[in-house]
């Protein structure tokens, strides 16, 4: 099954239509890019009659390293009381300057006369007329046949008729939207093999939403019955529910059926892909996507794990690099010495399954899960405490003492924050004091104020996030605290995290794991 499949991107046009997802201009272009370098066939830059920002699109792509010959311009057919030449929004299509160009049309006969107010005839001339004038002057036209599968269980003859129209007029390819997501994937491979004797052997795309959570399926099953053409968005974006994901539909396509999509090495870049239209989307990762999301391939149970170690087919179902993504081991109070020793592998250490300290270290790991903390996203703490625990660790100061004081010194003034530590550095005592902006941030300085002087590479790290989660919500602001905080330097990002009452407490342990890590990893890894 190595026919190639056809792959359509709408993530700058019909994502932008989801709630709470923007890209500006700029974000467009650099999509764009990406996805050409991903190895989508066509992308779908937006409605140049629509609004300004789609217009400046168009004209920005050309000046950007994307091939012109990959993006499209979307619109409507021609109104029902305007000819093509005298349709302004019609013509938008062709100023955007572009060599492709797809428009929907009306394939539910309820749309055409309670929407359109036109006859069923009158529909079909528009859709001949707008593909035949626009395949006089483009390289390719796609037909969109817009709502279809719901147009064909209403009146199949006239939803026949609509893609005739569309066929006769020269559009390259008709494609069948399941424009509500409603289609339940048996009707639409039902649907598909009557269109298929219908209009012969004519090339045939895909479009789904997700509504009923069947639009990859219902992608993938539409390829295995000859659909050479697939619509979607990378990451699922689109109105309500979203469109087909692109990225569960490309690996599900190449690596399930073996239908060629992108090259190995492309595919390699899945995640790559996914979390770089995160970001620039501002949105946050959706850990639990296949393929993708971190959690794809994370294991937590103490059974999958020890299966795992000795073949990781046995709980995963493809090799996580071959979409960009690794095999992760949790850890947790459902974790077993596997877990351990796999993630001690992960920092070098070779521990003896038989180790008594193996099943020391895994008591106080539940105990301190039980309190709240969480090494999922602070693995940087969890390789300190089994260094710890196992003596491969060495102690760089002792904290004799802190003092916080957040005081504010008039209504109108914020808050002055000042924090005093008072450390011990091999047989050296240093007290000293720094501000901050808050609290925490003022500890963050006394700290690195004080061992700055013993070990000048901690210059070099930065703490980059800070995150606070209340555990005991019920408990008002007496409730029991976890922060998580992200640090880098110049080589390396890793997370810390801690636990308490107080959050100032908290803050510090996170903060003084984060200092031990940078400390231990310059002077030993």
């Amino acid at each position: 099954m190595s026919r190639e499949i056809i792959l359509y991107d709408t993530t700058l046009r019909d994502g932008t239509q989801a709630e709470d997802v923007n890209f500006t201009v700029p974000d467009k272009v650099r999509i764009a890019e990406k996805l050409v370098d991903f190895g989508i066939h066509y992308i779908e830059g937006g409605w140049p009659g629509s609004n300004p920002r789609d217009i400046e699109f168009f004209q920005a792509v050309k000046k950007s390293r994307v091939p012109i010959d990959h993006i499209a311009a979307f619109g409507s057919t021609r109104r029902a009381k305007k000819s093509c030449d005298d349709d302004e929004i019609f013509q938008a299509l062709l100023a955007a300057g572009v060599p492709n160009i797809t428009i929907f049309g009306k394939t539910w006969d309820l749309h055409v006369t309670e929407a359109l107010k036109i006859t069923l005839e009158q529909n079909l001339e528009i859709i001949y007329d707008s593909i035949q004038y626009l395949k006089k002057r483009v390289d390719t036209v796609f037909y969109d046949a817009e709502h279809f599968f719901d147009g064909f269980k209403a009146n199949s003859e006239y939803a026949i008729k609509t893609l005739q129209a569309a066929k006769e007029a020269g559009a390259d390819c008709l494609v069948l939207c399941d424009t509500n997501g409603g289609t339940m994937p048996d009707e639409l491979v039902d649907i598909i093999e009557i269109v298929k004797k219908e209009i012969g052997d004519y090339p045939l795309g895909i479009h789904c939403h997700n509504d009923s959570d069947c639009a990859v399926a219902n992608s993938c099953l539409a390829v295995k019955h000859g659909i050479v053409h697939v619509q979607g968005t990378i990451n699922g974006y689109g109105e309500r529910c979203g469109n087909a994901n692109l990225c569960s539909v490309i690996p599900n396509l190449q690596l399930k059926y073996g239908y060629k999509c992108v090259t190995p090495e492309q595919l390699r870049k899945l995640k790559e892909v996914s979390r770089f239209v995160n970001e620039l989307g501002n949105l946050k990762h959706n850990i639990h996507q296949p393929y993708v999301g971190r959690s794809a391939f994370a294991h937590k149970g103490g059974v999958h794990v020890s299966a795992i170690l000795k073949n990781s087919k046995t709980y995963e179902h493809i090799e996580p690099e071959l979409v960009g993504n690794k095999q992760r081991v949790l850890l947790s109070d459902l974790s077993g010495k596997s877990n351990l020793i796999y993630k001690a592998k992960d920092f070098g250490l070779d521990i003896d399954p038989k180790d008594e300290r193996l099943s020391d270290l895994l008591q106080q790991l539940k105990e301190l899960e039980n309190k709240g903390f969480q090494f999922e996203g602070a693995e940087a703490s969890f390789e300190l405490l089994v260094r710890k625990a196992i003596g491969n660790f060495q102690k760089f100061f002792d904290l004799l003492s802190f003092r916080v004081i957040d005081e504010k010194r008039s209504a109108l003034e914020p808050p002055f924050a000042e924090a005093t530590v008072m450390l011990r550095v091999g047989g050296e005592i240093e007290h000293t004091a720094a501000i901050g902006n808050g609290p925490v941030n003022a500890l963050d300085n006394a700290l690195r104020k004080a061992l700055e002087k013993f070990y000048p590479n901690l210059r070099t790290m930065q703490l980059v996030d800070y995150k606070v989660r209340i555990l005991t919500g019920k408990d008002g602001t007496k409730a029991l605290t976890r922060v998580l905080i992200e640090s880098k330097d110049d080589k390396d990002t890793w997370g810390t995290v801690g636990v308490a009452h107080n959050i100032i407490d908290a803050s510090y342990q996170a903060l003084v794991d984060s200092i031990e890590y940078k400390l231990f990893k310059d002077a030993y890894k």
